[in-house]
């Protein structure tokens, strides 16, 4: 079985990608090669000479995997799940990695045609447990639950970047 060493991480809305760092620095000591996206929906939607749409930040994500040189997991918290339910289909990701995310049920959602994994946040105020538990379910990811808040991946790097090694491997 080969080792997926391309990871491809997705933030939130109204975040950039800082938010990523301690997962960043996890992956990379692990020798995965880590790329962030950065959204344009980002800090109260002031981007300069931005259209600010999904489909946007979706053409961003598609871009990073398209200069890569292999096969990548595909990671998004938050929004950002939205972004990688609609990227996820490009040829070089392998698989999808949901980080206290929206993973939603439209169109040709990635989650259809690629394993999935759900890390749930049962402290998260901003999507609701049930609610990720849910998505978690109906798009058959692998589900890990974690007692922590909606930032989980800035609070616990290092249980995000386990997970996305399980999806590496």
């Amino acid at each position: 079985m080969t080792t997926i060493r391309n990871i491809v991480l997705v933030h939130g809305g109204f975040v950039d990608g800082s938010g990523w760092q301690g997962v960043h620095e996890e992956l990379t000591r692990a020798g995965l090669r880590v790329h962030i996206v950065q959204n344009h929906i980002v800090r109260n939607h002031i981007v300069r000479n931005a259209t600010l749409s999904l489909e946007d930040d979706v053409a961003a994500t598609r871009r990073v995997l398209d200069g890569l040189d292999g096969p990548a997991v595909l990671v998004g918290h938050s929004y950002g799940g939205i972004v990688i339910s609609e990227a996820g289909t490009h040829p070089n990701v392998t698989s999808l990695v949901y980080i206290a995310a929206f993973a939603p049920d439209q169109g040709e959602s990635a989650w259809r045609h690629k394993p999935s994994w759900y890390l749930v946040a049962t402290e998260d105020r901003m999507i609701p447990p049930p609610a990720q538990r849910m998505m978690a379910e109906r798009a058959g990811a692998k589900v890990v639950e974690v007692i922590v808040g909606h930032a989980v991946h800035v609070s616990q790097p290092a249980t995000v970047a386990d997970l996305i090694r399980e999806a590496a491997a």
